[in-house]
């Protein structure tokens, strides 16, 4: 990353390139942000565009000076999205199988579902299992992902390696069927992973019936 100046700032989510973020978000100067944390130009160029410590006294009042949590400078946020660590250096990207797709997604998890809503597509968190090579999850009888049967909806779950910048996803479009059979939602409902993290009273179980899967892996070589 190069800053307005030309100063060549370092790669990935490090104090500095949080600090230059953040400066830029506020529309402050390097000069501004130096004299509201009382300190140098020179010093805060250090600081942004190389790795290594620093005076905590000093990265205190750059953070007050930021407006930011002096932990969420030093650490990142704990929350953030994924994907904040840079590309690997020779990342190749690679098609799964349909065999390979069910290995990643395993027997349970959390994953997207997207839908066609009022106001455009829509994509919601659910917990899914896997039930002989369709995807299961369930939901309130009245919420947003309570589907027709037979409407056509897609499913997607990933993996993200924030370390070594790699990961995979699979996607499955297909329709919605309703579970309604009293014996297959009892064996549903027993199984690890059943119980969404959302809480409350889910009782309807939806079935996406598979016309297509896919799914990619990228590796770095």
């Amino acid at each position: 990353m190069r800053d307005e100046d030309g100063t060549v700032q370092s790669d990935g989510d490090t104090l500095g390139t949080r600090a230059t973020l953040r400066r830029r978000q506020l529309g402050m100067s390097r000069e501004e942000l130096a004299q509201r944390a009382g300190m140098s130009v020179a010093y805060l160029r250090q600081l942004e565009t190389f790795r290594g410590d620093f005076d905590p006294g000093a990265v205190m009042r750059l953070a007050a000076a930021l407006e930011m949590p002096y932990a969420e400078l030093v650490s990142g946020r704990p929350d953030a999205a994924p994907g904040q660590a840079p590309p690997a250096a020779r990342p190749v990207l690679m098609r799964l199988s349909e065999q390979e797709c069910w290995e990643r997604l395993g027997t349970h998890g959390i994953g997207r579902l997207g839908l066609s809503g009022g106001a455009g597509p829509v994509v919601l968190p659910v917990n899914f299992l896997v039930d002989a090579r369709t995807v299961v999850y369930r939901t309130e009888a009245d919420g947003p992902a309570a589907v027709a049967a037979g409407e056509r909806l897609a499913f997607e779950a990933d993996h993200l390696d924030e370390h070594l910048s790699n990961g995979w996803s699979v996607l499955v479009q297909g329709t919605a069927d309703r579970v309604t059979d009293p014996h297959v939602v009892r064996t549903l409902a027993e199984r690890p992973g059943a119980r969404p993290w959302a809480g409350g009273e889910r009782d309807l179980w939806i079935r996406v019936v598979p016309a297509e899967v896919s799914g990619r892996v990228l590796r770095a070589m």
